[in-house]
């Protein structure tokens, strides 16, 4: 099982950005329990970040041409504006799941809104760094 993992903008500031609501993890410690739990399934998994919502469009697009099981993908504040990302997932047939570290449905308004979730297979939110992990099992365990 190849799985790929996208993380979008400030998740870079893990651990640094606003802890009281992302937690005191950085993504790199996320990234080391992902791959843990990747090796104990004999999975691989390919960890990216980026702050430019192009370069995730390249990342999704590139999953799908080679032949990727499955993406997890937390795409932060793009979440809930990027329509191009929405076409990005809707243009490949790699299942996606819409990982959020917050519960994006109990804070402010504008961001109770994906407009990527009706593309993805699930989305989890609000259980903190433990969504990647939840996110992972459900490929994993196909």
């Amino acid at each position: 099982m190849k799985l790929v993992i996208l993380n979008g903008p400030n998740l870079n500031r893990l651990g640094k950005r606003e802890p009281e609501i992302y937690g005191s993890e950085t993504l790199a410690d996320v990234q080391a329990k992902c791959e843990a739990l990747a090796a104990t399934f004999d999975a691989t998994i390919d960890f990216h970040q980026s702050n430019h919502e192009g370069v995730l469009i390249d990342l999704l697009h590139d999953a799908a041409d080679r032949g990727i099981d499955g993406i997890i993908f937390n795409p932060g504040a793009f979440t809930h504006t990027s329509i191009a990302l929405r076409d990005a997932i809707a243009s490949i047939d790699v299942p996606v799941i819409e990982v959020h570290i917050s519960n994006i449905h109990a804070r402010e308004a504008f961001r109770h809104e994906s407009k990527l979730a009706a593309e993805c297979i699930g989305q989890i939110c609000g259980l903190g760094t433990f969504g990647y992990e939840l996110a992972m099992r459900k490929f994993l365990q196909r």
